[in-house]
């Protein structure tokens, strides 16, 4: 019987709890560091095999990995569907096909390790729209959006979907506390247009 992703999150350390700013500038007592289990490819071959199930019956052509937090996981799931793998990256802060070439009217699905509200997802829709491709939606490990902030781009499958509270700087009840110090551990700047979704 396969183990819950949660389990293997927490027992690879991927799975924090504590005071944490998260990328789109809230705060949340919990966060999922995914390079954490990225060093186990075993774990993540088996935490990733329930999204690829889920994608099993659909007619994907390319899975696209936004760097650097999607490129193991777009990798992996394109080992188990047999299908191929690229990633997207930024030259001079734009997102950006480099290496690989997207084929007119090729069905895409972006692989992300989180996503809290999609926006980050939105600059890969565009790479592949702009190579001729079609953007069928997200796949993710965690999927932490909420339901009054959904992502702008279709989640089709994740291995885990957490509804952990995250709030307004101003209105976190961790930081009224003042027990615990905010953690900044993600790696993407603040944009304003993440700001402004909020």
């Amino acid at each position: 019987m396969a183990r819950e992703a949660i389990e293997v999150l927490k027992e690879c350390e991927a799975f924090l709890e504590g005071h944490f700013l998260l990328s789109s500038g809230r705060h949340s007592g919990a966060y999922c560091q995914m390079a954490y289990l990225q060093q186990y490819p075993d774990r993540c071959a088996e935490v990733m095999a329930g999204v690829a199930e889920q994608l099993r019956d659909l007619d994907v052509d390319v899975i696209v990995g936004p760097a650097m937090g999607g490129i193991v996981y777009a990798y992996e799931l394109g080992r188990q569907l047999g299908k191929r793998a690229i990633f997207t990256e930024r030259v001079d802060n734009v997102m950006t096909l480099k290496r690989f070439a997207i084929h007119p009217g090729e069905r895409c699905v972006i692989a992300e390790d989180v996503v809290t509200t999609g926006v980050s997802s939105l600059e890969t829709k565009r790479v592949i729209e702009e190579a001729g491709g079609v953007c069928l939606g997200i796949t993710c490990v965690v999927d932490r959006t909420r339901p009054e902030a959904p992502s702008p781009i279709p989640i089709l499958a994740s291995a885990l979907k957490l509804d952990l509270p995250n709030y307004a700087p101003e209105e976190c009840p961790i930081c009224k506390e003042g027990k615990l110090p905010l953690v900044h551990l993600g790696s993407r700047k603040m944009k304003e247009a993440a700001k402004q979704t909020l």
